[in-house]
């Protein structure tokens, strides 16, 4: 899935805007400009892979915002992965038919954990499970509802059933830019033997080596590019050393 670790810049459309938001709550983001300005300008700075979310898809189970995905799967020729609203195998075997690389699915995964196996037997290593987790449990709906599993035990399930990858996202310290919780990621990394992408509080260089060091083999990064905490080329160099 990722030749080397990779530092994955975030592009997450509300209402056809760039927007990040805190601890995954409406009403939180700070917006950013046009999606396609934003792909193209982390292409330019150096990126392997754009991670994509629809976030009224992600709320509301229908892909409000799927010609602004369109549009950034057009102009950039860099793999790009992903969620918000995928809910049927057809709709992510169209997606992945038509130039995503991976389909993220989180609500759909937990409300049908055999839709994963149904899509990985036709586009095998492209299906990629978000574990979304708050106070230890995997929600759902946009980070709103609780499910009772462990993200952990989840983790090793899906696998089992195909997933080529785990999105893991600490809700709990999303979009904060106040460090992360390198354990949570650690148990994951270490109960699965496929790829682990970590998301979620990375404020700093630092934090991203940190979730290397944790075993993920890749980090999302939203609010610190955006805001110029770092760049993806210092990044790069950090990791580097």
């Amino acid at each position: 899935m990722f030749e080397g670790f990779e530092v994955i810049p975030a592009v997450d459309v509300q209402e056809g805007e760039v927007v990040q938001l805190v601890g995954g709550e409406r009403g939180s983001e700070t917006e950013y400009g046009d999606p396609v300005e934003a792909a193209e300008r982390w292409v330019a700075a150096g990126a392997r892979t754009l991670h994509l979310v629809d976030l009224d898809g992600a709320f509301d189970g229908e892909r409000e915002n799927a010609a602004a995905i369109e549009r950034i799967v057009d102009a950039v020729d860099i793999p790009v992965q992903l969620g918000g609203g995928i809910r049927t195998a057809t709709d992510a075997r169209s997606l992945l038919d038509s130039g995503v690389e991976r389909v993220i699915l989180g609500t759909a995964a937990v409300e049908n954990p055999d839709l994963v196996t149904e899509i990985s037997e036709t586009h095998p290593g492209r299906v990629l499970v978000s574990l979304d987790a708050s106070d230890g449990e995997v929600v759902v709906a946009g980070w709103t509802e609780g499910t009772g599993m462990d993200p952990t035990e989840a983790a090793v399930e899906y696998e089992q059933r195909g997933a080529g990858g785990i999105l893991f996202t600490d809700v709990d310290v999303e979009g904060r830019l106040e460090g992360v919780e390198a354990e949570r990621v650690r148990r994951i990394a270490e109960a699965v033997s496929i790829p682990v992408v970590a998301s979620g509080g990375v404020g700093t260089i630092d934090d991203i080596r940190t979730l290397r060091g944790a075993g993920a083999d890749a980090v999302v990064v939203g609010s610190a590019l955006y805001e110029g905490r770092f760049t993806l080329a210092d990044a790069r160099a950090a990791l580097d050393e």
